[in-house]
């Protein structure tokens, strides 16, 4: 980065921006420099490197807070760690200024954490697929397997990867001189990142491929079985290694799978219990009567209604709710009483005998 420029100001977000609206910008800026919208303009190439540069480190958690502790120390501010301290002598105010040296406390080794450097280089890795899928409320909670369509890169298969038509000879790419890394300087450290021009490759064909365009990467529609855990929640987020999206160059990267929660007709959950409301006509309720209840797996339980049970009673039938890591929830039911809305005279002239002789008011 340059000296007095910072990741935030190349992004354009603020210090208290949140992790979406730093993908977002970063998105934005990417899509609006990225060298092949770009072609031969030196200088949106670099300020895609800079953009990615300040991405790969405001995305990471571990490395923000690293950066920002830098940031705090004035790490980016000046050309060097060097500052003025007032000391006494003549002037204004009874004081003058001498330059004094300040130790920041092991920044090198805070560049070095941030950017994964070994020996002046950092590891490129293949960024993580992410895809939101919504399952059924039963899979959810019992688990299952469910199919997903995911749209990532991968490899081109017509030219394997190397982003030239058939026949085509590769040469060295003049951006990074065809070691497949630009460097990036901080100060007295150097960052290495893969090149843009050539995506890493370090060559570009002489005739592209004319199926990827000379990118070496197509998009393709993954199809994957994702098994979904027992005790599932809404937002839960699961992590499938080498299962995203390939580069060119790198291995595949992971897949991140975010599960949405389908409502059920029947049930609904609160923990590792399950909820579920049935209704009784009044005679069930007043004299008391047997259900079939159904379960989450499927099965049926018979559920004791006793005499003169209320509207919004509810019973626990224990052990049929969630198991999750050893514990088990309980199913509740709800009792609901329905009540006739249309009588017939006979029927309103027995019930109104009915409450006469038991003192109801009606």
């Amino acid at each position: 980065m340059a000296e007095g420029k910072d990741f935030y100001r190349t992004l354009g977000v603020a210090e208290a921006a949140t992790a979406d609206e730093i993908k977002k910008a970063y998105r934005k800026l990417a899509k609006k420099h990225h060298p092949d919208a770009n072609p031969g303009n030196k200088a949106a190439g670099d300020r895609f490197k800079e953009i990615s540069e300040a991405y790969s480190v405001l995305s990471d958690s571990d490395k923000r807070k690293q950066y920002d502790r830098m940031r705090k120390f004035g790490a980016f501010d000046t050309p060097s760690p060097r500052a003025r301290r007032p000391a006494p002598g003549p002037g204004a105010g009874g004081q003058r200024f001498e330059e004094t040296n300040f130790d920041f406390g092991g920044i090198g080794d805070l560049f070095s954490s941030i950017f994964g450097q070994r020996g002046g280089e950092e590891r490129a890795e293949p960024e993580a697929a992410e895809v939101a899928i919504s399952i059924p409320f039963r899979t959810a909670a019992l688990g299952g397997k469910v199919p997903v369509v995911v749209p990532v890169t991968d490899r081109c298969p017509t030219c394997s990867g190397s982003g030239g038509a058939a026949g085509a000879t590769m040469n060295a790419c003049t951006e990074c001189k065809g070691s497949g890394q630009v460097s990036f300087g901080y100060g007295g450290f150097a960052v290495k990142r893969p090149c843009p021009s050539c995506r890493g490759k370090g060559k570009i064909p002489s005739q592209p491929c004319p199926t990827c365009q000379g990118a070496g990467e197509v998009r393709v529609e993954k199809r994957l079985m994702i098994d979904v855990p027992p005790g599932t929640d809404a937002g839960t987020r699961l992590r499938l290694k080498g299962q995203g999206a390939r580069t060119a160059t790198g291995a595949a990267g992971d897949l991140l799978v975010s599960f949405q929660i389908e409502p059920d007709r029947f049930f609904t959950r609160e923990g590792l219990d399950v909820h579920a409301t049935i209704p009784v006509n009044l005679v069930q309720a007043t004299l008391g009567t047997k259900l079939k209840v159904r379960t989450l797996d499927g099965k049926h339980v018979v559920l004791k209604v006793p005499a003169g049970t209320q509207p919004g009673r509810t019973f626990r039938i224990k052990g049929q709710g969630i198991e999750k890591n050893g514990s088990r929830g309980d199913q509740l039911v709800e009792i609901t009483v329905e009540v006739p809305d249309k009588l017939t005279p006979e029927q309103e002239a027995k019930l109104k005998e009915f409450a006469e002789s038991a003192g109801l008011k009606h």
